[in-house]
């Protein structure tokens, strides 16, 4: 099944559009999910929508916007009326401007979406524009409606489409110095900072998401086919908290831990066995769509144990 725009309209920058649509980027529906139940009768329990003060559920059509002035006084917003002031990036994104990605503070990053034309029109205005960012080196920035809000976006070409990544306002975002300002000013010695940097080097290496395994998801597959298969829970032995007395003797006794074991991963490269099993089951759960990797490989399945 082809995958499900989150919306559609067109790319401009300046006389050149194209039609576009957008996607997510990123799911988080291959996550163990719960739902909530009435621990006496086991049943799911059910939200309703309901009048505050008459308690009586309310019908859907009858519900409408309203801002709050004061405690209990309302301004109602129609639906209409909203729709009455829509912006032109409700329907395009309007490319204002050219920046370098350093430029852009991590903190004002929301989330990625997929960027492609839509239909079969409009291809080569699109490569125009994507390779115009690409041989800038820059992240165009535009603006485009979603979810009733107007958001900053930022453009950048990745293969034959682009990534778009919706960007914080500025009001959005809080200010480090009333997080910051109590920590105390501690002058670090050059041979804590040498010994520092020497646990850096041993842990160098470049980013690569195969090799992180989400440990809770995991967790949360065990303790599901253990229920399910009648066995016993027992608490696993949680990690002794330690304290830093000496912090000099701390750094020193890390740099010997980390150097035997980075002698001995150097020649072999770590096997991908944890991510690929990461989605397999003792027994399947309904509603979990294991990967296509997991799905090629229907003999292992059986013979994964249940902690």
């Amino acid at each position: 099944m082809a995958p499900r725009a989150n919306w559609k309209g067109f790319l401009r920058l300046s006389l050149v559009t194209c039609p576009v649509a957008l996607y997510p980027a990123t799911s988080e529906s291959e996550k163990i999910s719960f739902n909530q139940l009435n621990k006496q009768t086991g049943h799911r329990i059910k939200y309703l929508k309901v009048d505050a003060d008459t308690g009586d559920e309310v019908p859907n059509e009858d519900i409408v916007k309203g801002y709050e002035l004061d405690k209990g006084q309302y301004i109602e917003v129609s639906k209409e009326e909203l729709e009455e002031i829509a912006l032109e990036s409700t329907r395009t994104i309007e490319i204002d401007e050219f920046v370098d990605k350093a430029d852009i503070d991590p903190r004002y990053l929301i989330r990625p979406y997929y960027i492609r034309p839509d239909g079969k029109v409009g291809h080569d205005a699109f490569a125009v524009i994507r390779e115009t960012i690409r041989e800038m080196n820059k992240v165009a920035i535009g603006r485009v409606v979603l979810t009733n809000r107007e958001h900053i976006i930022a453009l950048e070409p990745m293969d034959k489409g682009l990534v778009g990544t919706l960007l914080r306002y500025p009001y959005e975002v809080r200010s480090e110095q009333e997080y910051f300002d109590e920590i105390e000013d501690v002058k670090v010695t050059k041979d804590m900072l040498d010994l520092a940097k020497h646990i850096v080097n041993q842990k160098a290496g470049r980013f690569d998401p195969d090799k992180f395994e989400d440990h809770y998801e995991t967790a949360l597959i065990d303790l599901i086919n253990q229920k399910r298969a009648g066995k016993p829970i027992t608490p696993k032995e949680r990690p002794a908290s330690t304290n830093v007395v000496d912090l000099m003797e701390a750094l020193r006794r890390s740099v010997g831990k980390e150097a035997a074991p980075a002698k001995a991963a150097k020649p072999v490269k770590k096997p991908r066995k944890a991510v690929a099993g990461q989605k397999e089951m003792l027994m399947p759960i309904e509603g979990k769509k294991p990967k296509e990797a997991a799905a090629k490989k229907p003999a292992a399945r059986p013979h994964r144990k249940s902690a």
